[in-house]
Order: C-alpha cells, then structure tokens, then sequence
C-alpha cells in the first residue's frame, strides 16, 4: 500500500486532464488507476467500475490505501469521482485525488464538499 500512496502522491501539483494518466494531465480513475498498476494491480479505468470491486468499509475501517468514491454531479445519482486514502489523522481521512478545478491534491473527507457527496469507501487488495 505504501508505493501505491507514494507513487499517487508523487503527481501532487499534476493539472487536471480528463482521460490523463501522466504528468502531463491526470483525472481522477487516471491517477488512481496508474498507481495501482504500478504495483501490477489493473483496477478499470472509471471510477464507477472501480465502485464494483472490493468489499465496502464502515468509515471507522479505512486505511491507507482505501477508495472513497463520490457522487459529484447532482443531475446524476451515479459514482463519478474516486480518490486514494492517503493518511488517516484524528477526525480526518486524508486522501488524494484530481479535481477539475485544481488539479491532483490532498483533501479530507471532513471538508463539506467531499462529506456532502461522499457514497463510500472500498477496499480492493
């Protein structure tokens, strides 16, 4: 799980691209998708595929390395976003993602926002 966080952190600044799996430009299934391939585990290539894998965790069970998967659009009830648990502090699951208006960062799942339109967590190794 460590490399697969790592690796994910390492394109921390990386501009949003839709479709992107490099420096260059990186979605959200892109970023999430090549990290997990680096260590030889081919997850699909969307978030909402990437939803039908693993078992689902009570937020008190997340780790690092865990998926949390997000419903972002409000005109579609569907899992369109997915980001990487990166750190779990007191109160805060910390995970790492891209967002079209900002690029690939690290955001918690206490910001409102990321709470609002949270649908779950997964595990899939």
């Amino acid at each position: 799980m460590y490399n697969i966080t790592t690796f994910a952190k390492g394109f921390e600044g990386t501009r949003y691209k839709y479709g992107g799996t490099t420096q260059d430009g990186m979605d959200c299934s892109g970023l999430v998708y090549t990290s997990f391939l680096q260590e030889e585990i081919p997850l699909p290539r969307s978030s909402r595929e990437m939803a039908k894998l693993g078992d689902r965790l009570s937020l008190e069970d997340v780790n690092i390395g865990d998926l949390l998967f997000f419903e972002t659009d409000k005109n579609k009830k569907v899992i369109n976003h997915v980001g990487l648990v990166v750190e779990i502090q007191p109160g805060h699951i910390l995970f790492i993602h891209s967002t079209s208006s900002r690029g690939v960062v690290i955001s918690s799942l206490a910001e409102n926002y990321w709470f609002e339109h949270f649908v779950m967590a997964k595990r899939v190794i």
